[in-house]
């Protein structure tokens, strides 16, 4: 994988965003102080006063200005994914997909197309902590030349519900409590488990959200799949059903729960910051983007309802075609206008893709704009910078607050004479966005589909798909989440509906959180899908973050050696030794320190190189070091062990072991530790 593809690519696309960007960019340094209209202000520390003494004047409306405006700085949180966090790329097309769509961005290989990414949670507000066991959305708005299309995408490829109405009821149950408002960013208390143990369609994401899936080690190492049907049409009017997912080309790889548990204390951003970071440093998020295709004549050839949002597509029968590159390759300069403001709606989407039958699809068409205007306080959200397309857009809508544009125009209906009958319309043929005429027939009904009511066969094949150790995972996942609730008879409720998905899993959950074991047996299902398993995700060193654990006396020659490699290799470290300042080696070199083990963690690093050397406080030195030797290798990660830094290993026992590696005598060190970065985890370790 060529790591270094797009970083300096700066195609004319992107520039236009990004210039439509920077026109409302304004930098205040050196600057003189104005109210909003533009007067300079001569004092900015106190209000105005009857005497220096006395009270303050209703005509100070430069205060009343600097503190409306700051009692209304914020925005209403969005209701669900309220945490998340942007950058900005492109989008590479691969291969004509004119066959199936005639969608502009995917006509021709090699047409980029500017984007804007935002990651998120779901269920905790704006101050909750990135690693916590939830799902994730990753919405990527393409500025085409056609119009926003919005591409929104979750982390697994299923959904908690069938229909979009129970939705509400799903979120109130995984969100906080009204009465306390605890607990934050975690469904692990009665009231989400007992929706789940009456709400059985919700069972096979849930079982997404308890395995490793539910803990990713970084954005750019997320998977995500469209849940939704969405249709390709064609320049002749043949329609497809299309799902798409993003493959993440860093693969797909998790946290251990102990340590999304530990990192939600130590660095709440961790996610952010691990993406803001990877961008400045050049190591740019790519994701490839995968379509399944399904033609229409074949709607009813498969044992599950291609509609039905809360079942997968198999790759193994219904095969991911890659068709595109999306690279994330600049940093957002501000949160709020950046990342708090833009918004997402499925129902922005260009020529040549339209929408299918898929309830859940239906009902977010008319919940996400209505969102949108209730959150940012005006139909007009649209013309924020952030969510302006790139190409002109003409309409007669008009006022409301915030307007921007200045419509100078006095005729504002269609149909006219007075301007012509503009702005007028434009045909199909022409470009002009028509619906599939899909064929509709029924009465008119609330039900749901006998073909959607099989909840229990793609759960089984899931726990089928799972290795070994992505099973215990999973029972740790399930464990603890309903070793939180109170209700017994809840705890028992979900043990009796997990029987249904595996006998044994559902038996020793109900021996960890006390009912009993549930009676009955799983659904008769053997299938598997490899594709399912993270264990045949790819594996790469690049990116990665290695502690350096360092003190002054080293082997400089040994160790600088060693960090050239790892630079070479793309692999990121962090020198961190008992104070700030830079530590030094017997060979005079110097490295800068950029943590102290008080600062940093082990939990937040992906692998250890002990280097040790002659600190000043060796009791202290050595009680920190092994503090962190002992964390990564009681969580599997690989562990450098330098000369100097053999002492320290022995001190806990540690001698030959998977993925411990030594210098000593090993004339391929770099090379070894290189490749066990690159593995990441070993779970054979005693």
């Amino acid at each position: 994988m060529d790591k270094k593809s797009s970083r300096n690519q700066k195609p004319t696309g992107q520039n236009l965003k990004q210039a439509q960007l920077d026109q409302f960019r304004v930098q205040n340094k050196g600057k003189p102080m104005t109210t909003q209209e533009g007067k300079k202000i001569s004092q900015d520390q106190d209000q105005l006063k009857a005497g220096i003494r006395g009270p303050t004047l209703r005509q100070d409306y430069e205060f009343f200005e600097k503190m409306s405006h700051f009692n209304h700085e914020e925005i209403p949180e969005r209701v669900v994914h309220a945490r998340g966090y942007s950058a900005h790329g492109e989008f590479e097309c691969y291969q004509s997909m004119r066959q199936v769509t005639k969608a502009g961005f995917l006509q021709e290989p090699g047409k980029r197309t500017p984007v804007t990414v935002r990651f998120s949670t779901v269920q905790g507000p704006k101050g909750s902590y990135d690693t916590a066991r939830d799902l994730r959305c990753k919405g990527v708005k393409l500025f085409t030349e056609e119009g926003n299309y919005d591409l929104t995408t979750i982390a697994m490829p299923v959904l908690i519900n069938q229909d979009a109405m129970k939705f509400p009821d799903a979120m109130h149950a995984y969100q906080s409590k009204q009465s306390d408002d605890i607990p934050t960013a975690s469904g692990a208390h009665d009231r989400f488990w007992d929706y789940v143990a009456n709400n059985p369609e919700s069972l096979h994401m849930v079982q997404w959200i308890m395995s490793d899936r539910g803990i990713i080690r970084s954005y750019r190492m997320m998977e995500s799949w469209s849940i939704n049907t969405y249709l390709f049409v064609n320049e002749k009017g043949v329609a497809t059903f299309v799902r798409f997912v993003w493959k993440p080309l860093l693969g797909v790889h998790s946290l251990l729960q102990d340590e999304a548990l530990k990192i939600g204390g130590l660095d709440p951003d961790f996610h952010r910051r691990d993406l803001r970071e990877a961008i400045e440093k050049g190591a740019y998020p790519e994701y490839e983007l995968g379509v399944q295709l399904i033609s229409m004549e074949d709607e009813f050839k498969y044992d599950f309802d291609v509609l039905d949002p809360s079942k997968f597509w198999p790759e193994e029968l219904i095969p991911v075609q890659i068709i595109g590159k999306l690279t994330l390759n600049k940093n957002i300069k501000n949160y709020f206008t950046e990342s708090e403001q833009v918004a997402f709606n499925p129902a922005n989407v260009v020529p040549g893709i339209d929408f299918s039958n898929d309830p859940v699809l239906q009902g977010r068409l008319m919940a996400y704009r209505d969102t949108q205007q209730h959150r940012l306080g005006s139909a007009n959200y649209v013309e924020l910078p952030i969510n302006r397309p790139l190409c002109p857009f003409h309409n007669n809508q008009r006022r409301g607050y915030m307007r921007q544009r200045i419509d100078v125009d006095n005729v504002n209906y269609h149909e006219n004479s007075l301007a012509n009958n503009t702005p007028f319309t434009t045909p199909p043929e022409e470009g002009g966005y028509a619906s599939y005429p899909k064929k509709v027939e029924g009465h008119v009904i609330r039900a749901r589909s006998d073909s959607f009511k099989d909840y229990f066969s793609q759960p089984r094949i899931f726990w089928n798909s799972m290795t070994p150790i992505e099973r215990q995972h999973t029972i740790e996942g399930f464990s603890y989440q309903l070793g939180k609730v109170k209700s017994e008879s809840v705890r028992q409720q979900n043990v009796n509906l997990l029987v249904k998905v595996d006998k044994e899993l559902a038996c020793i959950v109900a021996d960890n959180i006390g009912v009993a074991r549930p009676t009955g047996s799983h659904v008769p299902v053997s299938t598997s899908y490899p594709s399912l398993s993270q264990y045949h995700t790819p594996k790469y060193a690049y990116s990665l973050k290695v502690g350096v654990l360092i003190s002054n006396g080293f082997n400089g020659n040994e160790v600088t050696n060693l960090l050239n490699l790892l630079q070479e290799y793309g692999v990121f470290f962090v020198i961190i030794s008992e104070t700030l300042g830079t530590v030094t080696g017997d060979n005079g070199v110097n490295l800068k320190v950029d943590a102290t083990f008080l600062t940093s963690s082990p939990y937040l690093l992906d692998t250890l190189y002990v280097v040790g050397g002659s600190p000043k406080n060796e009791a202290k030195f050595k009680t920190d070091i092994s503090k962190y030797i002992r964390v990564a290798y009681e969580h599997y990660k690989p562990i450098g062990v330098a000369t100097t830094g053999e002492p320290y290993m022995q001190t806990l026992g540690i001698g030959t072991s998977p993925g411990v590696i030594y210098t000593k005598n090993n004339a391929n060190f770099g090379n070894e530790f290189v490749s066990a970065i690159a593995q990441q985890r070993f779970w054979d370790r005693k």
